[in-house]
């Protein structure tokens, strides 16, 4: 178990990516921006919400400070936001605040979305899902699958094996369509490849998104 005074999912056993680093995840947030903090929304999330992709009661699972979620906000489409980090949520609050939006930002554990006790329309994942080991991936989809409603969709953004800049734990094609196979709860409608904007690769890191429908 992980217990420290950074993290405020304390009770909850490590992640890969937290074992991994020996930090937990608020420690990311507590030095400056994360690397994945680019002080706006992804692209892919942009365009996505510019094309409507974002309908009903929208889910941001590992929203960090909120960039992403308040762009969507900002839309006029209800949001919460969820992490265990406590300081980047804090941040993702002040930012709400300072623009007007009414998104919201809870705490909660990726893994046991079921306590949210909520259901949503469509989720945004952009730069979860490929922070998890393959265990942790079969636990996040069953999780994700408690709120979001039959129907629903999910927006996935995750680094893949392809193209000229590959960021840390890249996930394979085949990888992402095994993790949706038939008999998970989901299924994939489109993937195809993008980017995700960090502040260590000037032009970005290779990128799957996929939409992605519960069924």
């Amino acid at each position: 178990m992980m217990a420290t005074p950074s993290d405020p999912a304390g009770d909850r056993p490590a992640t890969s990516h937290e074992r991994r680093s020996g930090r937990p995840w608020d420690d990311s947030y507590r030095d400056g921006p994360a690397p994945w903090d680019i002080g706006g929304p992804q692209p892919a999330v942009a365009r996505t919400a510019a094309a409507g992709g974002f309908t009903g009661s929208v889910l941001d699972v590992g929203c960090g400070t909120g960039e992403n979620a308040l762009h969507i906000a900002a839309t006029g489409v209800p949001v919460l936001g969820v992490d265990v980090a406590e300081t980047a949520l804090a941040l993702a609050r002040e930012k709400a605040a300072a623009r007007g939006l009414s998104a919201e930002f809870a705490v909660a554990d990726a893994l046991h979305l079921d306590r949210l006790r909520r259901g949503f329309d469509t989720a945004l994942d952009s730069g979860l899902f490929h922070s998890f080991d393959a265990a942790e991936r079969t636990a996040y989809l069953a999780s994700l699958a408690t709120v979001v409603v039959p129907g629903g969709t999910l927006h996935l953004l995750c680094l893949s094996d392809t193209g000229p800049d590959i960021g840390p734990h890249p996930v394979r094609l085949d990888e992402l369509a095994a993790a949706f196979s038939p008999g998970t709860g989901w299924e994939i409608a489109t993937v195809a490849t993008d980017l995700i904007l960090t502040n260590f690769l000037e032009h970005g890191a290779s990128a799957w998104f996929a939409t992605i429908t519960r069924v």
